[in-house]
């Protein structure tokens, strides 16, 4: 399918879009392996199904242990081969900009995959599109402007440090950004001239499988990027204890991150990079002007993509001179941000992803209310086909909560009161977490302050999730020790090879 036909605008326009997938005919569901679309070594699939409507939209590959040595045998000959490995960084930078301008050629398919696939509204899918561009591009730009270094020696000597793939990088990404979260993996690691292996979610492969195809055109070589669908405890577990992978990157939950790592030591001490959950805190001082507008971003923090966003919002703290005035602006926000149908424009929220999350997410709003935090609206789930649940907010939470504490990964706000600066920045670090921080005030001297004290990977400062490509992205603690985005995940995803030359004199 091609995107040469009415720009889709509305609701409409989106569902006759969808109506035009054709899974069984035309469309890629299997696994793509060493320049093949192919059927899992032992023929078996997994079901992905539209969490907004209950109906099931393919049958995929589900790649086990074989598929994965395959793949990785296919990705170690690509990269000796050399024809991507050893390409100028200038042929690098004009494959990978032709693949990018491809994905915006196709940017409402891959944005309609991914909303199909695991029920996030279709603009914010679009958003996701611009992103995932942007990041290739960013990397493909930077491909032949990052320098090695001359150490400064005597007459008698030549120091070099070069920059080398690394070799076979393993990409395992998450469900809830399916393509961006690709992009913010594949891009530096492609630009610096590993081979690649994506293994997607089995609960949003769609949009990986297409990208493959649109990959192929671009020009990437044989081998060099390939697609596993399939389950993490099968074709996920094989990567990483594989002895071929060079290095696993790595977006989800902090205890499957545990795993990987273990399984890298078990293994060949593959590198591994990554970034993990959140339970990030969101601080709001009494003296930041214009509350309406803060309430909007700190109810948009927690409430945009369901709530099933790794560095979301979801502990609020505001200082108790302006809380409940506060809180009740949140709450206003919150019911502009209601779930509707994914498909619709209009729409700030979608479904969950599936009924595993949606009763986990269910079970902690219950564990809210039995735990004594006060519920301010929302709370149950809706009604009629589909796994929605709209945005709830919790007063009065404590450290010693569930949902205080552990990530929830859905629309669940939960919100402390503070009284002092001290206090503040106690409950903001008082987590085993540390992804993304926020910070709401006036004081310029505060804010340096209580930037430099917060343990975060980034700390937003009158805003939330205000970035680009040129700032890394990544945590601290238990939200892992990589970093997507800018210069910093290039370096990465290389080593550094040190040179020494002793001169005649």
């Amino acid at each position: 399918m091609t995107d040469n036909r009415r720009i889709p605008q509305t609701r409409d326009d989106w569902q006759a879009l969808a109506a035009s997938l054709n899974f069984e005919k035309g469309f890629e569901t299997r696994a793509y392996i060493d320049d093949a679309f192919v059927d899992a070594a032992d023929g078996a699939t997994l079901t992905t199904t539209n969490p907004a409507t209950g109906e099931v939209l393919a049958e995929v590959a589900s790649c086990d242990a074989a598929d994965a040595e395959a793949a990785v045998a296919a990705a170690r000959r690509a990269f000796d081969g050399g024809a991507w490995s050893r390409l100028a960084p200038a042929g690098r930078k004009a494959v990978l900009l032709h693949l990018a301008d491809l994905m915006e050629q196709h940017r409402h398919e891959l944005a309609l995959l991914d909303t199909l696939d695991m029920g996030k509204p279709v603009s914010s899918s679009l958003g996701d599109m611009a992103g995932a561009v942007g990041c290739l591009r960013h990397h493909a730009e930077s491909i032949d402007k990052l320098y090695g270094e001359v150490a400064p020696t005597g007459d008698d000597a030549l120091g070099l440090v070069l920059r080398e793939p690394l070799g076979v990088v393993a990409s395992i990404v998450p469900w809830n950004f399916p393509l961006m979260m690709t992009a913010w993996k594949i891009a530096p690691a492609l630009a610096a001239g590993n081979s690649v292996i994506l293994k997607p979610s089995e609960k949003s492969p769609l949009s990986a499988l297409r990208l493959a195809s649109l990959a192929r055109e671009a020009g990437l070589p044989r081998g060099v990027f390939q697609v596993l669908p399939g389950f993490g405890h099968s074709v996920g577990k094989a990567l990483a204890l594989s002895m071929g992978v060079d290095c696993l990157a790595f977006t989800g939950s902090t205890g499957v991150g545990k795993q990987l790592m273990q399984y890298a030591g078990q293994s060949n001490l593959k590198k591994v990079f990554l970034e993990c959950g959140g339970k990030s805190p969101n601080l709001v001082f009494a003296d930041c002007k214009d509350l309406d507008r803060v309430a909007e971003h700190a109810a948009a923090a927690i409430f945009h993509n369901q709530g099933e966003v790794c560095i979301a919002g979801s502990r609020l703290l505001v200082e108790n001179a302006i809380r409940e005035a506060f809180v009740e602006k949140v709450l206003a926000a919150a019911e502009r941000m209601q779930p509707g149908d994914p498909l619709d424009p209009a729409s700030f929220m979608g479904a969950i992803v599936d009924e595993t999350q949606h009763a986990r997410i269910l079970d902690y709003i219950r564990r809210g209310v039995e735990e004594g935090a006060s519920l301010r609206t929302g709370g149950r789930a809706l009604e009629g086909p589909g796994l929605f649940i709209p945005p709830t907010v919790f007063d009065g939470v404590t450290d010693a909560m569930a949902i205080g504490r552990e990530e929830i990964f859905g629309p669940v706000l939960a919100v402390f009161g503070f009284d002092s600066e001290e206090e503040a920045v106690r409950l903001a670090n008082d987590s085993d977490y540390g992804l993304a921080a926020g910070l709401w005030s006036q004081d310029i001297d505060r804010i340096m302050r209580v930037t430099r004290r917060l343990r975060s990977g980034q700390v937003f400062v009158n805003n939330w999730a205000d970035m680009d490509q040129t700032v890394p992205f990544g945590g601290v603690k238990q939200s892992g020790n990589g970093r997507d985005k800018s210069h910093h995940s290039l370096e990465e995803y290389s080593d550094l090879k040190s040179v020494w030359m002793t001169l005649a004199t």
